[in-house]
């Protein structure tokens, strides 16, 4: 699959990638697919769809390109040199080659998310396949097993960030069970001048170093956010209410297809129109809250995956998550398309209008969520925690560092800071420690593993942090019902439970306590059986979990018409339960929150014929 010895001629390469569609790689900008509307387009009508690379063989080249985002210039790893990489169109059941050619003077990769394809081209260095080096050719080749929205992206470093990524549409092999007008692509993804390793340094060194918009002094006198009282018992515990994301737009600037918010990418649309847009979150570090005021969206696919169809007004996107909606303006003027960051630190925007050069009001940032017990794992039975007796509580139990009475054998019991050690906070009888080693036994606990959370709920049927109390209808995992039938509908066989865990002190992520540089055993399985997999939040920050090569069954809702996803959010203090039946293979299994997945929250799941070697 590999070739190498033969020169690579750029010159000729942008030549006829400028035939094929993608002219705007000479600016370093964007795709033609996702240029702002300008006078005389019409939009993308249904049956032509946005221009794209399709075909059985597509030829992809990796380097490095000067961009503008807001009009200011910057720097980018790019694929066909624009951000994001050129739209791939593919049909259901055909067979294509994708070349992929790497410029860079350091490895690179390309993962198809969400495509089910044969482990060997899933696209992970050291995983799946060697990677690609500096000036070699690798040819990914399979069928296409499905239709829908998808995406692709590296698996190399921290690239993705750069702006190594790009939108896949996948047309069904029969009739489209959804009905449309015309349709656009909508990329989101965040970008900072900064290296992303500078990111990461900074994000080791400094919990919060990018949280701008922690509570005050001045807000307290003015009786906003947390109370005094709140205040020290969240003091005494070392948690930061504010800590929602760790990247913020303190070092970020939120695109929509490549383009900022003064940028304002424009799509257009007819009165009367059914306008299909199709939403990637390819952002390495975000997660949005979409809204397009004025307008209710009805969402129609998820993950690719068509649902029975519902209307919402606003939606929350986990990193690699994709939504399909369906808007049908009868307005005659334009609509703001936003995508919030979920703390509130800054926003997308495009528009959607009937003609270039409109615009509408964009709406001011809403006031940032605060973390609340909830989000600890300190359900106390749908209790509302606000109004506790926090007083009562033993918070030197839930020190950052601080551990159990009863460490594992040979594990001493580290120091939280001014020396307080872990014992029990006792609440009616009931045992809240924050690193309660019953509350999990197969978490390695260390300095990985700032809490366990005691009472962890499923939340399935929550909107995302911040969206509780917004006053208009926002979707939540189980509003999600497949519009298809399950293909297995068989119950579980057996269950495995898995931990997400870290410490956002020292910025360590893993799951069960161990990072991916510890080596730890990788989750093992028979093919073809059927698996109940719980995972278990025990962070204070939302974790978008995705497993390669697989759709997973939601284990909720109606028998034979569940939710079928890649990934999923796992809200903190929360437990998501799937229902997976694995293919043969290695598969990769991690936070798609780029730099917890580069800090160790990354695991294989290792799937095999052979029912000898076993599964645990």
């Amino acid at each position: 699959m590999r070739q190498t010895g033969t020169a690579f001629d750029r010159r000729r390469f942008l030549q006829s990638f400028a035939v094929l569609g993608g002219g705007a790689v000479f600016a370093g900008l964007s795709p033609n697919w996702a240029r702002a509307a300008v006078s005389g387009d019409h939009g993308h009508d249904h049956g032509q769809g946005p221009p794209a690379l399709s075909g059985e063989d597509i030829k992809l080249t990796v380097g490095h390109t000067p961009i503008t985002v807001d009009g200011v210039g910057a720097h980018a790893v790019t694929i066909n040199g624009t951000v994001p990489g050129p739209l791939i169109r593919l049909k259901e059941g055909q067979n294509v080659r994708l070349s992929v050619t790497n410029t860079l003077d350091e490895e690179t990769s390309i993962h198809w998310h969400g495509l089910l394809v044969p482990f060997q081209m899933d696209g992970v260095p050291g995983v799946s396949f060697p990677g690609i080096k500096p000036g070699e050719t690798f040819v990914y080749e399979f069928q296409v097993r499905q239709s829908g929205t998808y995406w692709y992206h590296s698996h190399s470093g921290l690239q993705e960030q750069m702006g190594h990524y790009g939108p896949i549409i996948i047309d069904p092999a029969g009739d489209d069970p959804v009905a449309f007008d015309r349709e656009h692509v909508v990329v989101l993804s965040d970008f900072s001048r900064l290296h992303p390793h500078q990111i990461f340094k900074k994000l080791k060194q400094q919990a919060g170093a990018f949280n701008y918009q922690r509570q005050t002094i001045a807000g307290l006198i003015a009786g906003r956010d947390q109370t005094l009282a709140e205040r020290l018992d969240w003091g005494r515990m070392l948690m930061d209410p504010t800590d929602i994301s760790d990247v913020t737009g303190a070092a970020y600037t939120f695109l929509i297809n490549g383009h900022g918010p003064e940028d304002n990418w424009t799509a257009l649309f007819s009165q009367g129109d059914r306008v299909r847009l199709r939403f990637i979150n390819a952002a390495a570090q975000s997660v949005f809250n979409v809204r397009i005021p004025g307008l209710r969206m009805t969402v129609v696919a998820a993950d690719g995956q068509h649902v029975r169809p519902v209307q919402v007004d606003e939606f929350q996107i986990g990193n690699a998550e994709t939504y399909d909606v369906i808007v049908q303006p009868t307005e005659d003027r334009a609509f703001t398309i936003v995508s919030e960051s979920v703390d509130r630190s800054g926003l997308g925007r495009a528009t959607l209008a009937p003609r270039p050069g409109m615009s509408a009001e964009v709406p001011r940032l809403r006031g940032r969520p605060l973390a609340t017990m909830r989000d600890m794992g300190m359900d106390m039975g749908g209790m509302d925690m606000g109004g506790m007796n926090h007083a009562a509580m033993d918070h030197s139990a839930m020190g950052h560092g601080a551990m159990a009475a009863s460490p594992p054998p040979g594990l001493a019991p580290p120091r939280a800071r001014g020396g307080d050690v872990m014992g029990k906070a006792e609440m009616g009888g009931m045992d809240m420690s924050m690193r309660n080693p019953e509350n999990a036994p197969q978490v390695r606990l260390g300095p990985g593993v700032q809490t366990i959370a005691p009472m962890p709920v499923d939340r399935t049927g929550e909107p995302g942090q911040g969206l509780e109390s917004v006053g208009h209808r926002v979707l939540v995992y189980r509003d999600l019902v497949a519009l298809e039938p399950n293909v297995d509908t068989r119950p579980p066989q057996r269950s495995l439970e898995i931990h997400l865990t870290g410490n956002m002190e020292r910025f360590i992520w893993g799951f069960d306590g161990r990072k991916f540089s510890d080596r730890p055993p990788p989750y093992a399985f028979r093919s073809g059986e059927r698996v109940r997999v719980t995972l278990v939040n025990d962070t204070m920050m939302a974790h978008p979990i995705h497993l390669h090569g697989h759709f997973f069954e939601l284990a909720f809702g109606s028998a034979g018409h569940r939710p079928r996803k890649h990934t999923v959010i796992v809200l903190p203090g929360g437990r998501v339960s799937f229902d997976l039946t694995p293919e043969a293979g290695d598969w990769a299994f991690h936070c798609h929150m780029l730099y917890h997945m580069h800090a160790g929250m990354f695991q294989i799941f290792s799937v095999r014929d052979t029912p000898g070697e076993g599964a645990r």
